[in-house]
């Protein structure tokens, strides 16, 4: 049955669901006129509890009807359904066009940009997602997060940007530009990519984070003396304060094995091989599979951690059921540096030291750059090079591993004093902070 009324009411909608009930025949309901071209219908259907009302474009192509699910009444009431049908459906049936290829056709918002970008980054198992939430959430407050994106202009991200750098935060202004680029990026791309449905169609013209400057990058030179990597390692070993003991546990594995913090601080039970001492990580940042062997050294660490209930071998002191944060174990370091315990030193300078004393051990800049996991970019080692390089990878560390056993084991008093250390680096403290 179809009512061809020219205006449907809700009246109506309850009247004919009750008929519905009653014979236990489908109802078709038409709202206003479009026979032969196109219009929003409502189909009753009786089931054995109840009866289902959904909200249908109907378009008719080549004789054919041709359908598309709007929504169910009554969640999507009669004013929602025709707004929805004016905005969505109407246009693309006048031009006769298909129906089936037709979408929400509202400008995206601040937010609809930011949260989408931020979706690609969980989906594609990218851990800086976390970090850029919190900054996006933030910025989206500033520039008014339900504007239309392709509103958002130039000089109003420089006025976001501007008070975060005049107050000397300068990495963390770059920062800034660089999410909200990424993300009037992705939105650039998003809606032209037939590889995914984006939810909204921002619309959007040029990205207007594109010209504002970077901060000029600092190439770090930074890197450890032996002498530095033995006073720092001891101090680690045996803190002078009070210290969360997963934090310098990861600190020190990281300086035996050189490898990136977020990988070292998210380490799992189930990436470590005990009967082979290796490491694997079956995605790292270059979205390439990464195993490590570890030298003796850093596989007796490893082995003397007991991993929480959760699986972590460095959990957070805060929510045991996250592993440590990077940036958590940058601002331990940082602490102890600026209380002059330790030799300066970021978090990036001990991968560089594992690069430089490594290759001062004997281990070659390929097996080196191999065990780091760096991107290889000729077109050798991107296209054809399948080789896993384990034996190699295996004999550097070997070699690793005697010299650093070596520098480790220098009598101390040999060591040249370090006029950055205040005090001594190494008093131990009672069993139970250290543990």
């Amino acid at each position: 049955m179809v009512n061809d009324m020219p205006c449907l009411t809700n009246l109506e909608i309850r009247h004919a669901i009750k008929r519905v009930e009653i014979a236990q025949k489908q109802e078709n309901l038409s709202d206003g006129e479009g026979r032969g071209t196109g219009r929003l219908v409502l189909i009753l259907k009786p089931m054995p509890r109840r009866v289902t009302a959904e909200w249908m474009a109907q378009q008719w192509r080549d004789g054919k009807r041709v359908k598309k699910k709007l929504g169910a009444y009554p969640s999507m009431s009669l004013a929602e359904a025709r707004e929805i049908f004016a905005r969505d459906f109407s246009n693309v049936i006048q031009k006769k066009r298909s129906i089936k290829v037709a979408g929400d056709t509202r400008i995206g918002s601040v937010e609809d940009l930011f949260s989408g970008y931020i979706q690609s980054l969980r989906d594609a198992g990218k851990p800086s997602w976390v970090e850029t939430e919190k900054g996006l959430n933030k910025i989206a407050e500033l520039l008014g997060p339900t504007r239309p994106a392709r509103n958002i202009e130039p000089d109003e991200i420089t006025a976001v940007i501007r008070p975060i750098y005049e107050r000397g935060a300068r990495s963390m202004a770059d920062h800034v530009r660089s999410y909200i680029r990424a993300a009037f990026s992705w939105g650039l791309k998003s809606e032209h990519d037939y590889r995914t449905s984006s939810p909204r169609r921002f619309r959007l013209v040029y990205n207007p984070a594109a010209g504002i400057p970077t901060e000029p990058k600092k190439v770090g030179t930074r890197w450890l003396s032996e002498e530095e990597f033995v006073r720092l390692y001891r101090w680690l070993e045996c803190p002078d304060t009070p210290v969360h003991p997963p934090y310098t546990r990861a600190v020190r594995l990281i300086m035996l094995v050189g490898q990136r913090v977020d990988e070292i601080a998210q380490l799992h039970v189930s990436q470590w091989n005990a009967s082979e001492r290796i490491i694997d990580w079956s995605k790292t940042k270059n979205d390439r599979p990464h195993a490590l062997p570890v030298p003796d050294l850093a596989a007796e660490l490893i082995e003397g951690i007991t991993p929480n209930e959760y699986g972590w071998f460095f959990p957070s002191q805060t929510d045991p059921s996250k592993p440590v944060r990077a940036s958590t174990l940058y601002t331990f370091v940082w602490r102890q540096r600026e209380r002059g315990v330790i030799p300066y030193a970021t978090n990036r300078d001990l991968r560089r030291t594992w690069k430089t004393l490594a290759g001062k051990a004997g281990v070659s800049k390929e097996i080196r750059d191999r065990i780091q996991n760096h991107a290889l970019q000729d077109v050798s080692s991107k296209n054809y090079d399948r080789w896993h390089y384990m034996p190699e990878k295996r004999a550097g560390m070997k070699k690793w591993n005697a010299f650093i056993t070596k520098v480790l084991t220098k009598n101390q008093s040999t060591l040249p004093p370090d006029p950055s250390v205040k005090g001594h680096p190494f008093t131990p403290l009672p069993a139970t902070s250290i543990n």
